[in-house]
């Protein structure tokens, strides 16, 4: 069986009735082109295909069981406790990374020294040529978004590009910098977790890196469901913590504004979607004193500027989400 004695990175995969994808996903890790990570296994007490009947490979891997359904930012922070790598990968258990996925990582940490983050290449599990996320994009009117949704492959850059922060449906951050912020905010449960914790590093002045050709193939919203209910609740919820806890004061009063017309269009969407989104913001605000009590914090070790912070969000409703487009803040030209 192999072993990682000395592992450059932890992988923590966190697992609630994801079944037989997380075995596919285990194995393609387990094919890897470079052997040197561990993985650990959360189960947050899935009861269809029980996380006992999956097989691991090897000694890198183990099952950690939370217990309860305690959401992918807490059993991701629990997945990372204990660990000594210099790296924190998180990977979906609906997802299967490309054998040279880790390599390709770890390559990109030793071309810029200078990042903290790195997202992955997602592609449509169903039809590779499909874009699932190069990167998660910032709106002031429309919280976040996977860059390129649904677009052609062709789309792509050729190069490396930062982005605002990565999809941690595949990401890699520095260790450090993840246990120095505790990790996901364990209050969002799910959903734009991944965007708050880039905020927050973003506002430190670290930066991401969108690296090409780490690839991986994802269902995307195997588990939860596109626009579900709990999907939706969450989001609307967690969109406001997202903006009270990270927003610099000059920027608040605007987005304010184009939150509320964002809110105010919902209205228009199928009562379906309408009633979770509004349940989700009247969660929020129980929560609102919460996030507050945490922007103090955050505001104080702020050392980017508002004005930078708002050259990193898209302003334009139309621009990126509607129609699906790329949107990067720079490419980066190949070494």
């Amino acid at each position: 069986m192999k072993s990682a004695d000395n592992p450059w990175v932890r992988i923590v995969i966190v697992n609630y009735n994801a079944g037989g994808m997380l075995q596919d996903c285990i194995e393609a890790l387990a094919a890897q082109t470079i052997p040197d990570f561990e993985a650990v296994i959360v189960d947050n007490a899935s009861t269809i295909f029980p996380v006992a009947e999956i097989r691991l490979p090897d000694a890198r891997f183990q099952i950690r069981q939370a217990g309860a359904n305690i959401g992918f930012a807490a059993g991701t922070n629990l997945g990372a406790q204990g660990s000594t790598c210099r790296w924190l990968a998180a990977l979906n258990p609906d997802t299967r990374p490309r054998r040279d996925w880790l390599a390709e990582l770890r390559a990109a940490t030793d071309r810029y020294p200078w990042a903290t983050m790195f997202g992955s290449t997602q592609l449509n599990m169903e039809n590779p040529e499909i874009v699932d996320g190069f990167g998660d994009v910032l709106s002031a009117s429309a919280s976040a978004w996977r860059s390129g949704h649904g677009r052609s492959t062709s789309e792509l850059p050729n190069c490396d590009c930062e982005v605002f922060s990565p999809c941690a449906a595949a990401a890699l951050y520095a260790l450090p910098s993840f246990a120095r912020e505790g990790g996901f905010d364990e209050s969002f449960f799910c959903y734009l977790e991944d965007v708050d914790l880039g905020f927050r590093l973003r506002l430190r002045g670290e930066r991401c890196v969108q690296v090409r050709r780490a690839e991986i193939l994802h269902a995307g919203s195997a588990i939860t469901g596109h626009l579900s209910e709990f999907s939706v609740f969450h989001s609307y919820r967690n969109r406001v913590w997202l903006f009270a806890k990270n927003c610099p004061w000059p920027l608040l009063l605007p987005i304010l504004g184009l939150q509320s017309a964002a809110m105010a269009w919902s209205l228009l969407r199928p009562r379906s979607y309408r009633q979770p989104a509004f349940k989700g913001v009247r969660a929020s605000l129980k929560g609102l004193p919460r996030a507050l009590r945490n922007r103090r914090k955050i505001q104080r070790q702020r050392v980017v500027s508002a004005w930078r912070v708002a050259q990193m969000m898209v302003w334009n409703p139309l621009k990126g989400r509607l129609k699906g487009r790329i949107h990067v803040l720079r490419h980066i030209p190949n070494p």
